[in-house]
């Protein structure tokens, strides 16, 4: 974000989402910046020990990993280079059952829904059920009117993008238009709509007003 306009606009339309993502159980924040993000998330964090992160290049942005790796922290990275396939499968797994898994949210709605899509699935599973804190970290460019807008958004926007960051074998990343594809390596397989906190999950919403991730 460049303009006070923006910053403005995007501060509102935030306002407008963390409200109804309150009253629909979820501990929401907002924060001005990807700084004092980073500063919620060290208050959030400090007493775990174990780490899972869905793919996420807002994550990446903050520095997260860099600075639980700083504070002697155990990461189950699977996006790691070099990492065997089975670790990676190992990793995944992990990430079901870590202290506090952490990613960000492909699209968050003005009427307080999460709405993601998955590839194979690890992030949707581990942000519903299964760590002990789950930590969720999006930009103000990820807000959108209601699901239908949320779901156009990822085929659209997030999903090419990711894609083609990923070298994914897929017509999107080639073309950057979702065609609905049945590719093997299609990255947009399972979709999850959180209209509520999941009843046994302490999840908290991190809102930034900046543009982070796609």
């Amino acid at each position: 974000m460049n303009t006070s306009l923006e910053k403005w606009l995007g501060e509102k339309q935030a306002g407008i989402c963390v409200s109804q993502l309150i009253k629909h159980r979820f501990d929401a924040h907002f924060v001005q910046n990807r700084r004092l993000a980073m500063d919620l998330i060290v208050q959030m964090v400090s007493g775990f020990e174990t780490f899972g992160f869905g793919g996420s290049i807002t994550l990446d942005q903050l520095g997260v990993k860099d600075v639980l790796r700083d504070m002697g922290k155990t990461l189950y990275d699977h996006n790691q280079e070099d990492l065997p396939m089975e670790t990676r499968l190992e990793y995944r797994k992990k990430q079901g059952s870590c202290d506090c898994f952490m990613a960000s949210a492909n699209a968050l709605t003005l009427s307080g829904e999460i709405v993601n899509i998955d590839g194979i699935g690890n992030r949707i599973n581990a942000m519903t059920f299964g760590p002990t804190k789950v930590i969720l970290v999006a930009g103000v460019n990820k807000i959108t009117a209601d699901v239908e807008s949320a779901i156009r958004r990822i085929k659209d926007v997030a999903a090419p993008m990711r894609a083609k960051s990923l070298n994914a074998d897929t017509p999107c990343a080639l073309t950057g238009r979702c065609t609905d594809c049945n590719s093997p390596m299609r990255i947009c397989s399972v979709t999850s709509i959180l209209h509520r906190k999941p009843i046994l999950t302490d999840m908290s919403v991190i809102v930034v007003n900046e543009a982070l991730g796609f």
